[in-house]
């Protein structure tokens, strides 16, 4: 969409929306937002757009050799908002400098434009904080992003190719954080399996799961995984569709896997329903699905 730049900005004009709704302690006595917190509406809405971008910031960061530091950060008052409202906090990459990356943030109640703000960040080396040129990788991956274009790729692959990197993933996912104990994650059915690696444009692994044979015609997908900083940015969803793509490519009628009762809903927005009652495996509530494929 081409404006002028005076223009104020509409939804339009924003990939990345963080919403909210406005708690008590966040208005001040005339029951409006305290003016400090927009300014962390809109922090938030950063990370929900390196969440957009399938990037986990600190490991991301790490890789690129900088870090990220505010130089300014301002807000202009269009009208306010008040307690329990709905809110929208769009967010953008307007600007990529030689070394600094301004940011762009717009807060609507429904169509209406409450708030707008700036965050100028300087990429800077951590220990010295002095300035560093924009990466080239961060530098592209924004642009397109910004462009519409996909900053994630899905490969499948066997276990020589891709199981080390899954592995890994599924370690930080299911042992560490889960907290499910080694020996039942670790299995010998991963030699034969068919692995999915969703990953960013920094080479990142964000999302893994593996294709296995049940039985002629029914394809199992298992042990997925997405790295907890981009979950609900569509990453796991990604990884589904293409699992899913390659047991139907190959000539399975129908694909089945053991859902989590906490991401039973999931897995059902993406086709599949629930079979039987619930039970426990590793000591979390579980629940058999199945997707049929024609």
């Amino acid at each position: 969409m081409n404006r002028p730049d005076t223009a104020p900005p509409v939804r339009d004009d924003f990939r990345v929306f963080h919403r909210l709704r406005v708690r008590w302690a966040e208005v001040d006595m005339q029951r409006i937002v305290f003016n400090a917190n927009y300014l962390m509406y809109f922090d938030t809405a950063v990370t929900d757009y390196w969440r957009g971008l399938a990037m986990p910031y600190a490991e991301a960061m790490h890789a690129l050799g900088g870090d990220l530091y505010v130089k300014k950060a301002s807000v202009e008052f269009h009208a306010s908002a008040v307690w329990d409202d709905r809110l929208d906090v769009g967010m953008r990459c307007a600007r990529i400098g030689n070394s600094s990356l301004a940011f762009e943030g717009a807060i609507f109640r429904g169509e209406a434009l409450l708030i707008t703000g700036e965050i100028i960040y300087v990429f800077a080396d951590p220990a010295t904080q002095r300035p560093r040129p924009v990466p080239d990788v961060l530098r592209q991956c924004l642009s397109d992003f910004e462009a519409g274009l996909p900053v994630l790729g899905v490969s499948i692959g066997d276990d020589a190719s891709h199981g080390d990197e899954a592995r890994a993933l599924r370690r930080r996912v299911f042992i560490d954080e889960q907290k499910i104990p080694a020996d039942l994650e670790w299995d010998a059915l991963d030699a034969n399996a068919l692995h999915g690696l969703a990953r960013n444009r920094f080479g990142q692994a964000v999302a893994t799961g593996r294709l296995l044979q049940e039985a002629p015609g029914v394809a199992r997908i298992g042990r997925v995984a997405t790295d907890r900083s981009v979950r609900g940015a569509g990453v796991g969803q990604a990884l589904m569709r293409a699992l899913v793509e390659q047991a139907r490519s190959r000539g399975d009628e129908a694909v089945v896997l053991s859902a989590q009762r906490t991401a039973q809903h999931f897995y059902a927005a993406l086709g599949f329903v629930a079979e039987g009652a619930s039970y426990l495996d590793a000591d979390i509530p579980h629940t058999d699905m199945r997707m049929r494929l024609r």
